[in-house]
């Protein structure tokens, strides 16, 4: 549906306070930021303390084998995952971090390149070499791309502090819902709830899809929308950074594998990233980046090229 872009001045006027609180930005791939101002974060990744794997290396396909760099794709809005440092440049975060050890692993270094979320599975292959990017693991998706599972998140979904509206999730027909453009939980989680409220003659859920997810954030503290549907560790993330002005919203549901994309028709080298990740798993990498962001809930014990999708 239509979403007005006319605010009052008082809603306007939250809105910045809310942007400051968020890092400073509503529009984060051009302003970027998605840290509280002052807030400290961990200290930067040592891509040098990963050791070269030349058996891994050995492993490599020629159309990688022979690069420097390798190149990754990763929506930068989507804190603690992957988001932009202080700076508005340095893309930071779990991924982030993850994307660098595997670099290492293979003797190379990794760019992190700022995208939209919707863009990055279409370009690998051409463009970016890996996306990682808190990509679930579903068939549609699986079908376009090879996935190497290295994480597990679920749905969990936030309202204001107080809930001033009543949200509840069985009264959500006829709210503003607000989601991330491309994610799961845009399509199909909240697009089939607003589908069964049509069905029940009810008003449909006014979905307010936005490219980066502290802009949703940003739009919950405002009050402009009534809820917002993130993946766990994004919500237990805005909760932190917005200083008790939200709060969760029922309990986490439908539980997925997340995973690092990888282009079709590039089997062996998503072969490598599997071995790859098991490595980082079985030498304690892996859980010292998750511990490094607070996210060791989403640990998984093994990295599966191309799981059943859920």
């Amino acid at each position: 549906m239509h979403i007005s872009t006319k605010l009052t001045v008082r809603a306007a006027a939250v809105l910045a306070v809310a942007a400051l609180a968020l890092t400073g930005c509503t529009t984060a791939s051009q302003d970027g930021g998605g840290s509280t101002p002052g807030a400290s974060q961990p200290a930067a990744f040592d891509p040098t303390t990963v050791a070269k794997d030349d058996a891994l290396i050995a492993l490599l396909p020629a159309s990688v084998k022979d690069k420097a760099t390798i190149t990754v794709g990763s929506d930068t809005s989507y804190e603690p995952a992957e988001f932009l440092d202080k700076d508005g440049q340095t893309p930071i975060g779990y991924d982030v971090d993850f994307a660098k050890a595997i670099a290492a692993t293979l003797g190379k270094k990794a760019e992190v390149q700022t995208a939209d979320f919707s863009s990055i599975l279409p370009k690998l292959g051409t463009v970016y070499d890996l996306g990682i990017s808190s990509f679930t693991i579903n068939p549609e998706r699986s079908k376009a791309v090879n996935f190497v599972s290295y994480f597990n998140a679920g749905v969990l979904w936030a309202v204001q502090k107080g809930n001033p509206n009543g949200i509840t999730m069985e009264n959500l027909c006829g709210k503003k819902v607000g989601v991330q453009t491309g994610t799961v939980e845009e399509d199909p989680d909240v697009k089939d709830r607003s589908a069964k409220c049509v069905a029940d003659g009810k008003p449909a859920i006014e979905i307010v899809s936005l490219k980066n997810q502290t802009d949703v954030t940003t739009r919950l503290v405002g009050g402009t929308i009534d809820a917002m549907s993130a993946d766990t560790p994004i919500i237990n993330n805005a909760l932190a950074k917005t200083n008790g002005q939200l709060e969760t919203l029922g309990s986490t549901y439908d539980a997925a594998q997340q995973g690092i994309a990888i282009a079709k028709d590039d089997v062996a080298f998503a072969q490598v990233i599997e071995k790859v990740m098991n490595k980082l798993i079985e030498d304690g990498t892996y859980t010292k980046i998750l511990t490094t962001w607070n996210n060791t809930d989403g640990a998984l014990t093994k990295a599966v090229l191309n799981p059943t999708a859920g």
